[in-house]
C-alpha cells in the first residue's frame, strides 16, 4: 500500500486571489466528507516574505490531500465531477513503502484534459 499526496492548485487567470481561495475552501470542505481521503488541508505558506500581510498563512488557491493508493480511483472521480471544467494544476507525489517516490505535475482546464491527466497519473500510481 502506498500514500499519494495530491496538491491541487486553482490557476484560473480570470479569478483574483480571493476567488481562488474561495474555490480552495469549497474543495477542502467537500474533500473532508470523503472517506477515501486520509487527510486534507490548505497548503501552509512556509516562505512568506518578511513584512507580508498574509492573514491566513496559506498558499492562495491550494489544497493538499493524502489518499491511499487503493482509494485514488474514487478520488479521481470526485475531482473530475467537481473540477472538470476549471483550470487547475495537480501535483502528485507517490511514496511507496520502500521509500521510493515518484512525482508528476499536470495542468488541465477542461474535463477532457483532466481525464487525460488522470489516465497519465494512474499509470505511475500502479503499485
Amino acid at each position: 500500500m502506498a500514500d499519494i499526496k495530491l496538491t491541487i492548485s486553482f490557476i484560473d487567470q480570470d479569478l483574483d486571489e480571493e476567488e481562488k481561495d474561495e474555490e480552495a475552501e469549497r474543495l477542502l470542505t467537500q474533500m473532508k466528507e470523503l472517506d477515501e481521503v486520509e487527510e486534507v488541508n490548505r497548503v501552509a505558506e512556509l516562505n512568506a516574505p518578511v513584512g507580508s500581510k498574509s492573514i491566513t498563512g496559506y498558499v492562495v488557491g491550494q489544497v493538499m490531500a493524502i489518499v491511499k493508493s487503493e482509494s485514488v480511483k474514487q478520488v479521481w472521480g470526485f475531482l473530475s465531477d467537481r473540477l472538470g471544467n476549471k483550470p487547475i494544476e495537480i501535483e502528485l507525489e507517490l511514496t511507496k513503502e520502500s521509500g521510493e517516490s515518484k512525482k508528476v505535475k499536470v495542468k488541465a482546464s477542461s474535463r477532457k484534459e483532466l481525464e487525460a491527466a488522470v489516465n497519465a497519473i494512474q499509470e505511475i500510481t500502479k503499485v
